[in-house]
């Protein structure tokens, strides 16, 4: 709910000597346990619940540390996430950015693990930090075990108090961040939400993005860092979830053995007093970038997160951004005068805002635009809201809290958002609020915050009688929350292991009247939660040349209504069962993905059917649309991920001529592609290829296979594909080695991209090598060889990797390096690539390196077959395939067996940097200009 951003205008702000003061140290991540010899240490005082709400339970340490224990046997994994409660709002003249460097700086390594990165990923870990407003956090999630959670609590106790925040690290991760800043600088869209913010908000740090001021980013003395972390990162402000499978009682015990060890300071946690003042009259920003459409953002300032209002506020935000049935859809894109509008909100600890967005294509006229969507939003409440509205707006809110409720490691990750807004108990009472929201609540948070006077969308204009919207007075949220119980917790799932053994001992396979193959694996989930995955095969080589354009269009307005539901009817009716529904069509085939509850299962599949069999091809869907595809399309133009990805794939895929299924587009060709398609064209495809006579349908979750393949039978088995089909084969071109450059003016970042051909498939006797081979050169968490050299040391990209792609029948495959980085850097960035991957290449990788590349490595693939979703899609992929997870178990034996000659040897037969092909984009010659300037001599004193 607090990111709910169609035009990601919030991504500006969200980024993702040892201290002393814990006079016991904490535990050793590595510690080993106790001789038995020695007496057993005294047991620590059993912990009592402070309060629990739907199957959550708080607790709290003599030191002041918050434990809240989510329980959730589903899945096999654990995730630990502790919540610092300071953000870029707690930063300081000078400091701004310090909250997210410092972030960064708590993976550079404590006495005890000098490497996170590589610790994180010998066990398996998909971890993150991110940095918000009013909080930081750190999470993993773990394969479930006592060992491994026992080792991610030690881990995360001891780089609470013992991070090294060393000059060095410094050093070289500033750079990075300041390459990620770099990055948010290429996005207009991004800058003008910053920019609209720091209007808004005066005096309040609220105004300042979290990626901080460049300048800050490069000075900042690395001891004011470490005042930072030792007033902040301590037990007494942070809080700490466990979420998944695990034994509370044990982990009760090995938190208190851990973080129970640190001690309080004696002095207070500082508190944050700046209020913003009562905004007094329109304020007005306007940005000039380089840029492809025309953007309009205006803010609104509300209530603090906790404050009853907001629930009403939430209903607004939707009713008022939703597409296509918000108001500003209704005014400014049905009407033309716009491509695309949004709206989200901020729900933070103070007083936050209600964002409204618009984009135009150049051609709209941006007068009209803004004339109408002032009107819309300032006028909202003369308007009445109608049941209809509301209500629609509430089920979704509803149903997006309920998804999140079912699945523990996302949830024990937004607890940070709502334990920062005041209370983690929030999430329940809010829910609750938005349940009990009417259509006049939502007419008077319009009528009381939607004022002109509280607006910041441009040019300040003064205001002879300002007509100002007070905030109320601050809420008491421990009054407020005093007695709350919620509700009954959601139903539990089984203990599943996810190796390719028992998932095979689990499923069932066969085939659907008319031809549909289909594998089911019924298992007990959290919140009897069930998964789908559908694939729809047809056509030739032949009958398909000259239509991807029409086929993409086909895939896109199959969501956009039926002939029996209108696009809005189609998404309330999934809103409804709760579902959580992906439909697109292509060339070759249609996919479906669905999750919803047991329940709602027959229902979804019948709407999926509905939706794939009978669109409604409506010339009004059509023609917007066209119009949101054209301006998504040309809001990219200038853009050097954009220019250099097509560039790249173009030279790679040369072989393919104009019109073959897998030829490479230009970027005009795609233009003119979106822009001349018929909805005849759109039509005539549907009838003659789409149909269900070739397919895959796999079902992973909480079901009874005798009732849903039945079901499935009656509505895919009599619906026959009129054309046939014959898979489209690839072929493989060994294009040399060439070198792109491409110039994108006025972009802070660039991209580079680099790779080369190869005649691989997945079952070929070098395929495991080269994939074990490439994890250690540009996999994992921030531990491969790239990301070492080129991050970690180099400091030149914030984003860095590798990747290897083969087929599965074709004897074609490729391999790829990229990273973006500041165009000034391109010679080093290049020559670090080259040298890194020639290395590799020539000496390969130590024992030790492969061994704890192979362990990780395996762990990521356990875990990718531990999530219900990507299960059900392998699943229907192996069944066009014609194979088991018997493959997987044999890939994995392999994996178990290579030594460092095998891996060596295999990259050698294969990678050859004398043969890539290398493709950069960015501002170059600006970067080139700057370096020629004559730099000034300081003036004298």
């Amino acid at each position: 709910m607090k990111r709910r951003t169609p035009l990601s205008l919030v991504a500006a702000l969200l980024v993702a000597a040892n201290p002393v003061w814990a006079q016991t140290p904490a535990p050793s991540p590595k510690a080993a346990p106790a001789a038995a010899a020695k007496a057993a240490p005294a047991k620590a005082p059993s912990l009592a619940p402070i309060t629990s709400v739907e199957g959550i339970t708080e607790y709290r340490l003599p030191n002041g540390l918050r434990v809240l224990l989510f329980p959730d046997p589903t899945k096999p994994n654990v995730t630990v996430n502790v919540t610092y409660f300071v953000g870029s709002k707690h930063e300081g003249y000078g400091e701004t950015g310090m909250a997210h460097l410092l972030e960064h700086l708590l993976f550079k390594g404590t006495p005890t693990t000098k490497n996170v990165p590589q610790a994180l990923t010998e066990r398996g870990a998909r971890p993150n930090g991110t940095t918000w407003l009013d909080r930081t956090n750190y999470y993993e999630t773990l394969p479930a075990s006592d060992d491994n959670l026992r080792w991610a609590l030690a881990f995360e106790a001891d780089r609470m108090v013992n991070s090294f925040i060393a000059k060095k690290d410094l050093d070289s991760e500033m750079t990075v961040v300041r390459n990620e800043f770099e990055s948010g600088e290429n996005d207009p869209r991004g800058i003008l939400f910053e920019r609209v913010m720091s209007a808004a908000y005066i005096w309040h740090s609220y105004g300042k993005a979290t990626i901080g001021a460049r300048s800050d980013l490069e000075n900042v003395p690395i001891d004011r860092l470490q005042d930072f972390y030792r007033k902040y990162y301590r037990p007494d402000n942070a809080m700490l979830v466990v979420a998944g499978r695990f034994d509370e009682a044990k982990a009760l015990s090995m938190i208190q053995d851990t973080f129970g060890k640190l001690k309080k300071p004696a002095t207070p946690v500082p508190a944050t007093y700046t209020a913003e003042p009562v905004q007094d009259g329109e304020r007005e920003v306007t940005l000039r970038r380089v840029g492809d459409t025309q953007l309009l953002t205006s803010l609104y300032h509300v209530p603090e997160g906790a404050h009853p209002d907001y629930a009403a506020i939430d209903v607004l935000t939707l009713v008022m951004g939703n597409n296509p049935s918000g108001r500003l859809y209704k005014a400014l894109v049905e009407t033309k005068k716009a491509s695309r509008v949004g709206a989200s909100n901020l729900q933070l600890r103070d007083p936050g805002a209600l964002v409204f967005s618009v984009e135009l294509r150049q051609d709209q006229s941006l007068t009209a635009a803004r004339e109408a969507f002032l009107k819309t939003v300032e006028d909202a409440h003369k308007t009445p809201f109608t049941e209809e509205e509301v209500t629609r707006a509430k089920t979704q809110l509803l149903k997006s809290i309920e998804l999140m409720l079912n699945n523990s490691e996302y949830a024990a990750v937004q607890l940070s958002e709502w334990a920062a807004t005041g209370d983690w108990r929030l999430l329940f009472m809010h829910r609750d609020r938005i349940e009990a929201v009417k259509p006049a609540d939502v007419a008077r948070v319009a009528a009381t915050y939607l004022k002109s006077s509280n607006r910041t969308m441009g040019t300040f204009v003064p205001t002879p009688k300002p007509d100002r919207a007070e905030m109320p007075p601050p809420v008491n949220v421990a009054q407020m929350m005093e007695g709350y119980k919620g509700r009954e917790a959601v139903a539990q799932g089984e203990v599943f292991d996810p190796t390719p053994a028992n998932v095979e001992a689990r499923v069932q396979r066969g085939e659907l009247p008319g031809g549909v193959k289909y594998a089911v694996l019924s298992k007990k989930t959290r919140g009897e939660m069930v998964n789908v995955a559908l694939n729809l095969r047809w056509g030739t080589e032949d009958v398909l040349r000259g239509k991807s354009d029409i086929a993409q269009y086909t895939g896109r307005m199959l969501m956009r209504g039926t002939k029996k539901r209108t696009r809005q009817q189609l998404q309330d009716a999934f809103d409804k069962l709760k579902v959580r529904v992906g439909v697109d069509g292509g060339l070759t085939g249609a996919t479906v993905t669905l999750d919803c509850p047991r329940a709602s299962l027959p229902e979804a599949l019948k709407l999926v059917a509905e939706v794939l069999r009978e669109p409604a091809f409506d010339e009004k869907e059509f023609a917007l649309l066209k119009q949101e595809r054209l301006a998504a399309l040309e809001s990219q133009r200038s853009e050097p991920e954009t220019q250099g990805s097509i560039a790249f794939w173009r030279t790679l895929s040369g072989h393919y001529p104009k019109g073959h299924p897998y030829y490479v587009p230009t970027f005009d060709e795609r233009l003119a592609g979106i822009r001349d398609t018929t909805l005849a064209d759109v039509r005539a495809f549907h009838k003659a290829f789409y149909g269900a006579s070739n397919g895959e349908l796999a079902v992973v979750g909480d079901f009874e296979p005798k009732e849903v393949v039945p079901l499935a039978g009656q509505l895919l088995g009599n619906w026959k594909s009129p054309a046939p089909f014959k898979r489209v084969s690839q072929m493989f071109a060994d294009g040399g080695p060439k070198v792109v450059a491409l110039e994108t003016p006025d972009k802070a970042n660039a991209y580079y991209l680099a790779g080369q051909t190869l005649k691989l498939r997945r079952d070929d006797a070098d395929y495991p090598a080269l994939l074990l081979g490439n994890f250690v050169l540009g996999g994992g968490f921030l531990n491969s060889r790239l990301a070492t050299r080129i991050r970690q040391q180099d400091g030149l990209s914030y984003g860095v990797g590798s990747s290897l792609d083969a087929s599965d029948i074709d004897t074609v495959g490729n391999f790829v390096t990229y990273a973006i980085y500041a165009p000034e850097n391109a010679t080093r960035l290049e020559a670090a690539m080259r040298e890194e991957v020639s290395r590799a290449v020539q000496k390969g990788y130590t024992a030790e390196e492969l061994e704890k590349a192979r362990a990780g490595l395996l762990e990521y693939r356990q875990a990718a077959r531990a999530q219900d979703g990507g299960l059900a899609r392998q699943l229907a992929g192996y069944l066009y395939l014609g194979r088991t997870l018997a493959f997987d178990a044999a890939l994995e034996e392999k994996l178990a067996k290579l030594t460092p000659d095998d891996v060596r040897k295999a990259m050698e037969r294969h990678l050859d940097w004398q043969k890539v092909t290398q493709v950069k984009a960015g501002d170059f010659a600006n970067a080139e200009k700057k370096a020629k300037a004559p730099v000034k001599a300081p003036a004298a004193p």
